[in-house]
């Protein structure tokens, strides 16, 4: 591909392989940085010692991409502070479940959970020794005590508790999440036990809050809906913790949650405004430099404003650099522009690489940049306004070309009538944002008129009313695909070799195009050799019992949840996506299970298990049922204890504590996790 003649694109994928090395495999700190210095060191001796161009050196070119991708592996080094003696978890004195006296400072504030307001701390002393290291914390809600504020530093007496990883197949792994953020403990406290020592603000992160809260405060004093306010703060402030789950679900199921995300979009809006508004600078003396210095200044400004998200900082890194060619009339090429943005963001944030949002941002800018112009040239409009949608068409289904497997891979859904609400919501959204920023400087300045600002909440309004019925257009909504990696990979080969075939029709695209074909049909019998085998399978589900009984792409569910809500069950569903189910039935729960020779005996509340017509090989416990385990153990003599999520926390620590007595293996699915047995 021409593509990868450009260096700067190069030396941003040899990052990306070495950042990809570092986070899968432990790489120990130390030996990182020797091979990285070792590296730089011999390379730029050769440089040196070379007689000849080095550029045209292949053995130069070699030392070079190894030595970037031996920086990619430091950088996750260098950014994990596990690898450092001062991180709290590496004290002698530190271990989970042991009461410290706990210094720290709110670094973030997250969206709150049915009992928790939640937040993201720095730790800063554990006993009065000076440590680093972020952990969770979760304060529960108090009506009566205000909220916390970023750079609030606070002290606590509690103990570090471990983050559970998921108890189901398939669910959402909020503990993975977390530890890409460097996240790797939580704190569970009520208000009482916090004792706040400072409300200064200490870093850019507390005074950017600060400024989002004021603003947030004078544009309540407008009579902006809540709705209305949560759109402002995503919109125009990048924060999205106070977006309602209905809202939030109708923006992602009508195709334009993108919006919601401050991106390139709002970036790109912003830079032509500076543009515009810095052009008299440039008639003073130095005045290009010092035009390019404020609008990269300020570019900055609003990315520590917007909370410096990977999609913010992402927008601001590209744009910093497209203004700074524009403003010295250099032409730039997009594609370097984009890898020398990634290139810079993965060199101080390797981890960004993981984050959906980064992925989905370039991965929608190149399919746009190398797709679009393809679209718009199938069909030329003489009229300039059905021209201009037809360009904002093409370039939403571009992106849509470039997002689509890796959207399938996460959230298993596609929205049919995206293209309906981007060419709606797009056209006017340049007009939104000015009209927005415009609001919160009159805000700010305590001069908003009742007129503008009733105005302005009526089109957000009226935007939110839109989003909400294209979103209510359920036959048009895709949900529960299954499409994991390898489908990932095969669908976006198939798309470059497409593209590539379209551009340029010889012997070799061809032939790349069919392999491509052979790759995605092979990807398909694969999946359909994986989802011969059977599963018997407990779930964890609190105060409930479902239990699955797995025959190739068949599922059959027994439970004692409502039957309406089965369906709906996300423990369930997950499951069925993961192992591509195509048929559900569902039945109350058994009290006897025969599979693959073995039988499994359900004792529940009513506490009978004295059967003599069979001899169980595996015992579940489930709604707490009043029974001497001890006895049970003796008279069955059972293979394998399970205990569900149905019972209660008391009664299982006590069989636990018996089935270690008596030898016997207890599984217990709110510590273990489901209970899956493949045959």
């Amino acid at each position: 591909m021409k593509l990868l003649n450009f260096t700067i694109i190069k030396l941003t994928f040899c990052l990306i392989i070495g950042i990809i090395i570092g986070f899968n495999f432990n790489i120990e700190l130390h030996f990182s940085f020797l091979i990285s210095i070792t590296l730089l060191a011999i390379l730029g001796l050769s440089i040196f010692l070379s007689k000849k161009n080095y550029k045209q050196d292949f053995w130069i070119g070699f030392l070079i991409f190894t030595t970037t991708i031996s920086v990619g592996v430091l950088t996750i080094n260098v950014n994990n502070q596990l690898n450092f003696k001062s991180h709290y978890s590496n004290q002698k004195t530190i271990s989970i479940d042991t009461t410290y006296t706990i210094n720290f400072r709110i670094r973030e504030i997250l969206k709150p959970s049915l009992y928790h307001n939640k937040y993201v701390i720095d730790v800063l002393k554990i006993n009065n020794e000076t440590v680093l290291g972020k952990s969770l914390l979760n304060v529960e809600k108090d009506s009566t005590k205000a909220n916390l504020n970023v750079d609030d530093i606070l002290i606590t007496s509690t103990n570090f508790q471990t983050i559970n990883a998921p108890l189901n197949p398939h669910q959402f792994d909020y503990k993975s999440y977390l530890q890409k953020k460097h996240i790797y403990n939580q704190l569970y406290i009520a208000n009482p036990q916090l004792l706040k020592i400072s409300t200064k603000k200490h870093t850019l992160f507390g005074y950017a809050s600060q400024l989002r809260e004021r603003i947030n405060i004078n544009l309540k004093q407008s009579n902006f809906k809540e709705d209305e306010l949560a759109i402002i703060n995503a919109l125009l402030l990048g924060q999205r913790q106070d977006i309602s789950k209905d809202i939030y679900d109708s923006y992602s199921q009508a195709g334009v949650i993108h919006i919601l995300a401050v991106s390139g979009l709002h970036v790109g809006i912003i830079l032509l405004l500076l543009n515009f508004m810095f052009k008299p600078i440039e008639r003073i003396k130095h005045g290009k430099t010092i035009k390019i210095l404020l609008i990269v200044v300020l570019l900055w400004s609003f990315a520590i404003i917007a909370g410096l998200s990977a999609s913010v900082t992402r927008a601001v890194t590209m744009f910093s650099i497209v203004a700074i060619g524009i403003n010295l009339k250099r032409p730039t090429n997009i594609f370097n522009t984009l890898a020398i943005s990634m290139f810079v963001i993965l060199l101080f944030k390797p981890l960004f690489l993981l984050d959906v949002g980064f992925q989905l941002s370039y991965l929608a800018v190149f399919a746009i940049v190398t797709i679009q112009p393809i679209l718009y040239k199938l069909w030329k409009p003489k009229l300039k306004i059905i021209d201009y949608f037809w360009q904002i068409f093409t370039v939403t289904l571009a992106a849509q070309f470039g997002v689509i497997p890796v959207s399938l891979y996460y959230f298993h859904q596609f929205p049919g009538l995206f293209f309906v609400s981007n060419l709606v919501i797009i056209p006017f959204l340049g007009f939104i944002l000015g009209f927005g920023i415009f609001i919160i400087i009159l805000a700010l300045l305590n001069i908003l008129p009742s007129l503008l600002a009733n105005l302005y909440g009526s089109i957000i309004s009226l935007m939110n009313d839109f989003v909400s019925w294209i979103s209510q257009q359920e036959q048009f909504l895709f949900k529960n695909i299954s499409f994991g990696i390898l489908e990932v990979i095969v669908s976006y080969i198939f798309i470059v070799t497409i593209v590539n075939l379209y551009k340029k029709r010889n012997y070799k695209n061809v032939v790349l195009f069919l392999i491509s074909i052979v790759g995605i049909q092979s990807t398909f019998l694969y999946n359909k050799y994986q989802a011969t085998t059977n599963e018997l399978i407990v779930f964890n589900k609190s105060r409930f019992s479902i239990i699955g009984i797995k025959q190739k792409n068949q599922l059959l569910i027994h439970h004692n949840l409502d039957s309406s809500s089965i369906d709906k069950n996300s423990t369930v569903t997950n499951y069925k996506i993961g192992e591509r189910i195509a048929e559900t039935k569902a039945d109350s729960i058994q009290s006897i299970y025969t599979f693959n020779n073995k039988n499994l005996l359900v004792v529940d509340s009513l506490g009978i298990y004295n059967v003599k017509s069979f001899i169980p090989n595996i015992v579940l416990l489930r709604n707490s049922p009043k029974i001497n385990l001890k006895r049970l153990i003796n008279t069955l003599q059972p293979e394998l204890i399970i205990s569900d999520g149905s019972n209660y926390k008391s009664y299982q620590e006590r069989w636990s504590k018996t089935c270690e007595a008596q030898k016997i293996p207890f599984h217990q699915t709110s510590k273990k996790g489901a209970y899956v047995y493949r045959y």
